[in-house]
């Protein structure tokens, strides 16, 4: 069966329906479109679409219920979104929003709501006003905008410093960018040189997972030759203390979207998609401008760089959730379904959107690939600190004097990072920290001198993740710090395993119920009963999600009982 599905503005034709799912476009787009234009989704807009599309209404509710982002009641004038998650409760997150519901919680012009991470921590506490991001601090110039209709003459607050290692110098025009895919368009490179040159230096995604990313290519690359095959670029991060993606999108998206280009190119894929959180819409706009500048100059488009070949790219905006991060249950969101993962294998690169061939990475790993393409594998390899290779972002938050992007050799210190970034914040003494965002384990201050690196971290019981290093002063509460962890992850949880759905939830209630009495730490039946609960979700929860999401929690009764506990 042979059905057109439309990603974003355009028809993807020959694709093919999978068993057991509506058959059709993907209504998300659609229901985006709607919000964006009238802030919610009437009933009225949905029965049309249902009649327009001939979908049943029960599909269409079924999206609905399932992704945050859309609402089926009137937005307030002036909707103010807070953060609640971990890098902003560092920085009194709890004690600003209370402070921005006294000013404003009777105000019936006004709607206040806490969510999670908005992806500005290095400007935590965090909001948006009217899905403007901006630091707490400045709500009330945001306010006073939007009550008199004049939000978009404000700026937004941020920290921009671009990768020193990009090949194309600062400032460089559209004509001296996109070198390594011309060439390969114009067959001064094979493909299988180009995935011979990602072997070679080493390059793992770093988008989490770690896998080889030449050996990626090669792999969906040789899947099917000949067939219908995609490529995504997986800018949904939402991870508590993550935002690295965000600003390499800001400061250099021609890395990025030629990273994606070249994938497309070495691994047979004619459209491509970048696949963004609908937070980020200021990076989003600047994709735009990018995609819609090389399709007028005809770097992408039906003939590519002059090539004959087609390669196109656009952009799907994601609905909501943390959990679209997982690669599978993004695909099943561009499919139009509820955003739930996959058993695996198959894997994506086998059996990936719509079942067919799917290339996947991480915006930082595809921005990485013209560097290496341009400066050589062995370049790439020397980078590196010690035995690691390569240069690695990192978003650094919490209770630092500078929180930001630092772009830093591999294997480089815990401790060098967090000079990097200023030190801790008044001067105090490092308490903990997580090195690899929300889902990774909290170390000590006496494991300060760990690389940062895949398998260093991972034998410490801990790991690299996605890149983002949160820093707890001495005399953060680690048990509150970690309770506030496990509760994004019980409310990010997508719900379709019972450990995770059921394990995150009663474990969450423990926890508060200790921190509400007044304790420090938990006592025996309590510990035994989260020891027993992380157990049974990491071994048969689905995916990641439910797998890590009390690792942090147990490590911190680790740190609690000393040194001899994180054995």
């Amino acid at each position: 069966m042979t059905l057109s599905f439309e990603l974003g503005r355009r028809q993807v034709p020959g694709v093919e329906a999978r068993a057991g799912k509506f058959p059709g476009p993907s209504l998300i787009p659609a229901l985006n479109a709607i919000q964006a234009r009238l802030g919610w989704l009437p009933r009225e807009e949905l029965e049309e679409l249902a009649r327009t599309m001939r979908r049943p209404r029960y599909e269409i509710e079924g999206l609905i219920s399932f992704y945050p982002h859309f609402r089926t009641t009137p937005p307030a004038k002036v909707a103010i979104n807070v953060c609640h998650d971990l890098s902003c409760w560092l920085r009194s997150a709890d004690d600003r929003i209370a402070e921005v519901r006294d000013r404003y919680g009777d105000d019936t012009e006004i709607e206040l709501v806490e969510v999670s991470c908005l992806g500005r921590c290095d400007i935590a506490p965090a909001l948006a006003v009217n899905e403007r991001p901006a630091p707490v601090a400045e709500v009330d110039t945001l306010v006073g905008a939007a009550l008199e209709d004049r939000l978009a003459e404000t700026s937004v607050t941020g920290r921009a410093e671009p990768w020193p290692n990009d090949p194309y110098p600062a400032g460089s025009d559209l004509s001296a960018r996109y070198a390594s895919l011309r060439a390969l368009l114009a067959g001064e490179l094979s493909a299988q040189s180009v995935v011979a040159t990602l072997e070679a230096s080493g390059l793992r995604g770093m988008g989490g997972a770690g896998f080889p990313t030449g050996r990626k290519w090669g792999l969906v690359a040789g899947a099917e030759p000949g067939g219908v095959k995609y490529a995504i670029c997986n800018a949904d991060e939402s991870e508590p203390g993550t935002f690295k993606d965000r600003q390499i999108l800001t400061d250099q998206p021609h890395l990025v979207i030629e990273g994606l280009l070249l994938g497309m190119a070495v691994v047979g894929a004619e459209q491509g998609w970048i696949f963004i959180r609908h937070e980020y819409g200021p990076e989003e706009r600047v994709l735009h401008a990018e995609i819609d500048a090389l399709r007028a100059a005809g770097v992408i488009g039906e003939n590519a760089c002059g090539s004959g070949r087609r390669l196109d790219l656009d952009l799907f905006v994601s609905p909501g959730g943390y959990i679209l991060g997982e690669e599978t249950a993004l695909l099943e969101c561009m499919e139009g379904h509820r955003g739930e993962p996959r058993n695996k294998p198959p894997f994506p690169g086998n059996y990936g959107l719509h079942g067919r061939p799917t290339l996947i990475n991480s915006v930082e790993t595809f921005a990485d690939v013209p560097v290496i393409l341009q400066r050589g594998a062995e370049w790439w390899a020397e980078q590196g600190e010690g035995d690691s290779v390569g240069w690695k972002f990192f978003a650094v938050s919490g209770h630092v004097e500078s929180p930001g992007v630092y772009c830093v050799p591999m294997g480089t210190t815990v401790r060098r990072l967090i000079d990097l970034a200023g030190g801790v914040l008044g001067g105090a003494r490092v308490g903990a920290v997580q090195p690899g965002g929300a889902s990774s384990n909290f170390i000590g201050p006496d494991k300060l001198d760990l690389a940062l690196d895949f398998g260093t971290l991972a034998q410490a019981g801990t790991m690299l993740g996605s890149g983002a290093l949160v820093v707890l002063a001495e005399g953060t509460d680690l048990l509150a710090a970690s309770t506030n962890v496990l509760r994004f992850f019980r409310n990010e949880s997508c719900g379709k395993c019972v450990p995770c759905r059921v394990g995150s939830t009663k474990a969450h209630e423990v926890l508060r119920g200790a921190l509400d009495s007044g304790a420090a730490t938990l006592d025996d039946a309590q510990r035994g009963r989260i020891l027993q609960l992380e157990e049974t979700m990491r071994k048969t929860s689905i995916c990641g999600l439910g797998q890590v999401a009390l690792g942090p929690v147990v490590s911190v009764l680790g740190l609690d009982q000393g040194p001899a506990g994180q054995e």
